[in-house]
């Protein structure tokens, strides 16, 4: 016999986790399926990587409830610095233009982690199936069941109106699901680490587009920063396995003395870069959210922030399918999220994309139009203002978290 729940969240990674703690004030049974148990140094919802937080995400975990727990882990962004290295161009923003607080926080990843798990454990609506994997999805007509393994081998049957996938790029769920993806190598890896400086940050992010790829550096707590170093995979196997001295170096030169020496780094990581498309959002009583819809390259920090947008553009209509009867893994439901989504997916995808292509193009006239357009950004002040609204969440049709409203 299976268990029901109203939704099974497959995936209990910082996406996943959110749109629990989301739902968590709706009269709604949920179940989050997560492989990897807290403690694993494979979670990636706790390791010691950074998380660029936005600052309609700040709003959308303060409308949670999860933000007070959250604050005294995050770093605001106040300012943010991009460049062109070698070339004139560059623009800057700052908060205090846009009458906000902040443009983001850098958050890691091992503050937000146990907050959105702390979250989920305070409500009795909320279960917590870990560490578990799915192994098998059917679909009905009034429902879905999932088959859960375990890792003693035994295996359970959980029973749902909506199943959603949030269980990243490679997602299994979404294959069971039969929707297909676009896949696109960006033939670039990204080293990321921590690393201290001889100065102070002040508060400011620089985004900095050299020949390899951009390299970011987010403000965190002293004078560390976040570093998102993107290069060919060539490239970052060799500055992986430098001695901490020759890494700086090559750091340093590629970044600059903005922040003055840098003089340590962390435990260094990567990952390779590939953009990840899904064909759909939905299939019956399936939804996507976070990875398992989109994965995007690094620049700009937006790949988070667009999935926080997913759980609370998903919590709304589920919350609005609650408040008229319907049910929540019914067509019109999965209709309206699908509709709802696509336009936003779209410009952050276009956005990113585009940025990689012309960034890292070699050729001289694109060189020279660059910087251009980054001087031209940062004079045309109707121009940077849209882009800020879209880079800090605040553009297009927000749901109610979003606006820093309860869901329902």
């Amino acid at each position: 016999m299976s268990e029901s729940y109203d939704i099974v969240i497959v995936g209990g990674g910082m996406v996943g986790a959110s749109l629990a703690a989301a739902l968590a004030p709706l009269p709604l049974r949920v179940a989050v399926i997560e492989a990897l148990p807290p403690t694993s140094s494979e979670q990636p919802s706790y390791d010691d990587r950074a998380t660029a937080v936005a600052y309609g995400s700040r709003r959308i975990f303060d409308a949670m409830g999860c933000w007070r727990a959250l604050e005294s882990a995050a770093t605001p962004i106040r300012r943010i610095h991009v460049s062109d290295r070698g070339r004139f161009g560059f623009t800057r923003m700052d908060s205090r233009d846009y009458g906000l607080e902040a443009l983001g926080y850098v958050i890691e990843n091992r503050a937000i982690g146990p907050a959105l798990w702390d979250q989920i454990g305070g409500h009795d609506n909320l279960r917590m199936i870990c560490p578990a994997r799915v192994s098998a999805l059917t679909v009905a007509g009034d429902g879905a069941e999932v088959t859960v393994s375990r890792e003693d081998g035994g295996s359970e049957r959980f029973g749902a109106a909506l199943v959603v996938a949030a269980d990243g790029a490679r997602s299994p769920l979404r294959e069971l699901a039969g929707i297909d993806n676009d896949s696109r190598d960006y033939g670039q890896t990204a080293v990321i680490a921590n690393v201290s400086t001889s100065q102070p940050h002040a508060n400011e992010a620089f985004e900095r587009f050299t020949e390899h790829g951009p390299l970011a550096m987010l403000p965190m707590a002293g004078r560390r920063c976040s570093l998102v170093w993107t290069m060919a995979p060539e490239a970052a196997a060799r500055v992986l396995a430098a001695p901490e001295d020759a890494f700086l170096d090559e750091l340093q030169q590629a970044f600059g003395f903005r922040l003055g020496r840098i003089e340590r780094v962390g435990r260094r990581q990567s990952y390779p870069l590939t953009l990840v498309r899904a064909g759909s959002q939905t299939a019956p009583r399936v939804a996507l959210i976070g990875n398992a819809a989109h994965a995007l390259h690094p620049v700009a920090g937006q790949g988070f922030n667009l999935g926080l947008r997913d759980v609370a553009a998903l919590a709304e209509v589920l919350a609005a399918a609650v408040r008229d009867g319907d049910d929540p893994g019914g067509a019109s439901v999965l209709e309206a999220y699908e509709q709802w989504r696509c336009e936003d997916h779209e410009r952050v995808i276009t956005l990113t994309d585009s940025l990689v292509r012309l960034f890292t193009n070699p050729l001289g006239p694109v060189k020279a139009a660059r910087g251009l357009a980054l001087l031209g950004l940062d004079l045309l002040p109707a121009a940077k203002a849209g882009f800020v609204r879209q880079t800090t969440g605040l553009a297009g049709r927000l749901p109610r978290l979003a606006r820093g409203l309860p869901v329902a």
